[in-house]
């Protein structure tokens, strides 16, 4: 039908933002997209939008026929599922958002083993500095570290995480000492900027609960807003570093990086997968957050204390 078309043709008109953008993901001109909103506005009789070739804003009318747009589409597609689900194979539009370094390690490769199963799923994987809204960027699922402050989302843990004190052994085995989280402010911390947090300050809790939270003030001679960047200068010696257990794991197992304050920790940093509460989730979405929760833990061990932490520099099998 028409007026499904017109519904779905909208849908992507907001989400791209602009005629431009969706005239290149339609791989039409920028002529045929500007006509098409124009005939579906002289069919409704209403202004949906206000535009320019590189910015598009909705008027209230617009914002209506979205809305209720998406819920006819939305209700269209359920109903389709649900009558179909017991025999077809997964198919659809699958859309994911997730961070760059851990996007890019685990969520990408994963993506890619869960498409190889399910070819009729179409999947598109936007990675991120800062986590995107499902909602406003038409995301299926958003990887996230920690559990979502809005409600309105479904949390699934596909991965327990923490963030680990750790240095080279060369490091180690010239530095002044060490014994508790104060002692930190006397030595090279390599600290990452991110999301504009906080960055210069480190939070340490002991491992048997028994005192508070403890945060620290920290300097040190570099500074960067890439992880892997600070991971190397640990590896080459210039200091300390506070990272993710999923980032560092391997370094820790053979031995290239020790980890410092054995009897403290990092704050927890579980990752999640997400996605928006409603009446009926498309088996595709649920198959690939099920997917994750199996996959991802086999992909990085479960944080604790490695048994090669400590072991002498020459000890051990390096990484390749």
């Amino acid at each position: 039908m028409a007026q499904l078309d017109d519904l779905g043709f909208f849908q992507q008109l907001a989400r791209a933002g602009s005629l431009t953008a969706t005239a290149r993901e339609l791989g039409l001109s920028l002529s045929a997209v500007s006509k098409r909103l124009k005939q579906l506005e002289a069919r409704l009789g209403v202004e949906l939008a206000s535009r320019t070739t590189r910015r598009l804003s909705l008027t209230a009318e617009g914002e209506r026929y979205l809305a209720r747009g998406a819920a006819i589409l939305e209700e269209l597609a359920e109903l389709e599922e649900a009558l179909g689900e017991q025999q077809a194979a997964l198919s659809g539009p699958l859309r994911v958002n997730a961070t760059f370094g851990f996007g890019r390690r685990h969520v990408a490769p994963l993506l890619s083993a869960f498409c190889a199963r399910h070819p009729g799923v179409e999947a598109v994987l936007e990675l991120s500095n800062y986590p995107l809204s499902l909602g406003e960027q038409g995301f299926d699922v958003g990887v996230r570290v920690g559990e979502p402050p809005d409600s309105r989302l479904v949390a699934r843990r596909i991965l327990a995480n923490r963030r680990v004190l750790c240095a080279s052994p060369d490091y180690v085995a010239n530095m002044a000492p060490l014994t508790e989280p104060a002692d930190l402010a006397a030595h090279a911390c390599l600290m990452l900027r991110e999301n504009e947090s906080d960055y210069a300050v480190w939070r340490l809790c002991r491992r048997d609960g028994r005192e508070a939270e403890q945060a620290m003030k920290v300097a040190g001679p570099l500074t960067s807003n890439d992880g892997e960047a600070i991971v190397q200068w640990a590896l080459d010696g210039h200091g300390i570093v506070l990272r993710s257990w999923w980032d560092i794991h391997r370094q820790l197992e053979c031995g290239k990086l020790v980890e410092l304050l054995p009897e403290w920790q990092g704050v927890r940093a579980d990752f999640h997968a997400v996605y928006q509460q409603r009446r009926h989730v498309p088996a595709r979405i649920r198959a690939f957050v099920a997917y994750l929760e199996q996959e991802m833990p086999r992909r990085v061990p479960a944080p604790g204390r490695t048994e090669l932490a400590n072991r002498p520099p020459d000890g051990g099998d390096r990484l390749p």
